[in-house]
């Protein structure tokens, strides 16, 4: 089976032969960052169908307009801010047809089952789990963001700021007062068992 993760040499390489016509090199993109994309689209939106209805027009979008795209240095990047302003399109389009309802902008952490095999272990799992989850549903959404990106995404200071478009400070404080609000969120006087 195929690796998920890609060097940043490997997505430059795949991009360009993409960019020639490659349909491999296009599914192995798609197939690398797919449920990337995913995950990340979580944070701005429940609605699994409209998430999964927008990963599939960019990657469409993509592949038309293959020979008109241009270089990049960082394929997860690029893809990341496009379906950004893709979803967000969106979003704003149903808020408006939606008179005074608004999108719920919730963030549900997907996890993946523990292979624990104990049963004690796997309730351990699972409460810690859902405190984690409680106290990041908490937090204001730019702090869920920067949060996402730093530790899910593995993106450095420098690219959430990039990313974000906002200064480097603003990303300390942002992923401080987060890891501040839910350290105080998961200390043991706050876990209800």
């Amino acid at each position: 089976m195929a690796r998920l993760t890609l060097s940043t040499y490997e997505e430059v390489m795949l991009w360009n032969q993409f960019r020639k016509d490659d349909d491999l090199s296009f599914a192995r993109l798609y197939q690398c960052y797919v449920q990337l994309l995913y995950n990340y689209c979580t944070q701005f939106t429940v609605d699994k169908a409209l998430i999964k209805d927008c990963i599939h027009d960019l990657f469409v979008e993509l592949w038309q307009h293959r020979h008109t795209l241009g270089d990049t240095t960082s394929v997860r990047y690029y893809l990341m801010a496009s379906i950004k302003r893709k979803l967000v399109r969106h979003l704003n389009a149903l808020q408006k047809n939606t008179s005074s309802e608004e999108i719920p902008l919730e963030y549900h952490h997907l996890y993946t089952n523990s292979a624990e095999s104990g049963v004690i272990a796997h309730e351990e799992y699972m409460q810690t789990t859902t405190s984690l989850n409680n106290a990041l549903e908490k937090l204001p959404r730019r702090q869920r963001e920067a949060i996402f990106l730093k530790f899910y995404v593995n993106m450095t200071n420098e690219e959430i700021s990039s990313f974000m478009k906002i200064n480097i400070q603003s990303v300390y404080n942002l992923v401080f007062g987060a890891l501040s609000t839910m350290k105080k969120q998961l200390s043991p006087d706050h876990i209800i068992i």
